[in-house]
């Protein structure tokens, strides 16, 4: 199993270091982040794309770019690129840019996106949410099936026979990422995508169906069963004992739950919830090393995977913690995970 991070680079306010709050030493300290996943031997980054103010990128390429210079071999990946509000020439032309620079590390986490705000930013309408991420999906996979490329035009323009460049290091990886939509998951089987499940809320175990749901629609479209990969996404946080991180982690994750919960009709999330939600049968997995082994091999028992991403600044975190909790879940989760799987195979199947 590939185990790695996530971040949507959250603009946290930490009292403990001045001018923590500005995008740019956010996006200053999300690259040490991947510096020292990388170091210390964690197998993926991956970094989102909002366009809000209060998360500081954009435009992942750039940032994951910047990444490529400070790291050796770890896997930089979108997660996710908003496919639907985008252009697919430029959205392939960035990463295989990126995969030059990195030397063949470079991924693409595509998916419709959990937030609005880049639709009417780029003039996209809202009523074709589904059919945009339909259309623009099949263009990326075209492109990068094919040098040349006909395109007969759609919420895109057409495009006559035209070569796209430069083209990546190898066929980039195209993962579907998805928030638990039936329609989302049939959709990455039959085309025999990677899945990247995202699980932010909820018993993980009711999510087993989708999974499940997954492979029978990569099966039925004639697929390789040992082709179809998939990931969990979820909330996370590693703390010296159980108490630890669950102190350090609550208040800012709180602080950007409710507020978000604000903004889509959710209560605020209190103590109490969150205590469930760390709890064996909770989605969040927040606890010592060993509390966080023992929730991912649970996971693993339900869903099979073959990649763990975990996002760890949800809110605001000072930094030390932060980089703390990398550090203990690359040098003491992951070394019990892989000891756990010994044997078995690791790393996600060949992305079609």
């Amino acid at each position: 199993m590939e185990l790695g991070l996530y971040t949507f680079a959250e603009i946290m306010a930490d009292a403990s270091a001045p001018g923590s709050a500005t995008p740019g030493r956010r996006l200053r300290d999300v690259i040490d982040e991947a510096a020292l996943a990388d170091e210390a031997g964690l197998d993926v980054f991956g970094v989102g794309e909002h366009h809000r103010p209060d998360f500081a990128v954009s435009a992942p390429p750039v940032v994951l770019g910047a990444m490529a210079e400070r790291t050796t071999r770890i896997k930089l990946t979108s997660a996710v690129t908003v496919l639907s509000s985008d252009d697919p020439v430029r959205v392939y032309q960035q990463f295989a840019t990126l995969d030059l620079i990195s030397g063949g590390r470079a991924e693409i986490m595509a998916g419709r996106g959990s937030f609005i705000e880049s639709f009417p930013l780029f003039g996209f309408d809202l009523e074709d949410y589904d059919t945009l991420f339909s259309e623009k999906l099949d263009l990326l996979l075209r492109i990068r099936a094919s040098e040349r490329v006909r395109w007969p035009g759609g919420h895109r323009p057409a495009i006559d026979n035209l070569g796209v460049y430069p083209r990546a290091a190898r066929e980039l990886p195209v993962w579907i990422a998805v928030g638990g939509t039936p329609q989302s998951v049939v959709r990455a089987g039959t085309l025999g995508l990677p899945l990247a499940l995202a699980i932010i809320g909820g018993e993980p175990a009711r999510f087993t169906p989708l999974v499940d749901l997954y492979r029978e629609a990569g099966r039925r479209a004639g697929h390789d069963a040992t082709r179809l990969a998939v990931g969990i996404n979820a909330h996370g946080f590693v703390g010296e004992t159980s108490q630890e991180a669950a102190d350090d982690f609550f208040p800012g994750y709180a602080h950007a739950m409710t507020r978000i919960g604000r903004e889509r009709g959710w209560p605020p999330t209190t103590r109490q919830q969150f205590d469930a939600a760390i709890g064996p049968r909770g989605h969040l997995l927040v606890g010592s090393p060993q509390q966080v082994v023992d929730k991912i091999m649970s996971q693993r028992g339900y869903f099979h995977h073959d990649r763990f991403l975990m996002q760890m600044g949800v809110g605001p975190i000072p930094q030390a913690k932060l980089m703390r909790s990398i550090e203990l879940f690359a040098t003491k989760v992951a070394p019990a995970i892989r000891s756990h799987l010994k044997g078995q195979p690791t790393g996600p199947a060949s992305p079609a």
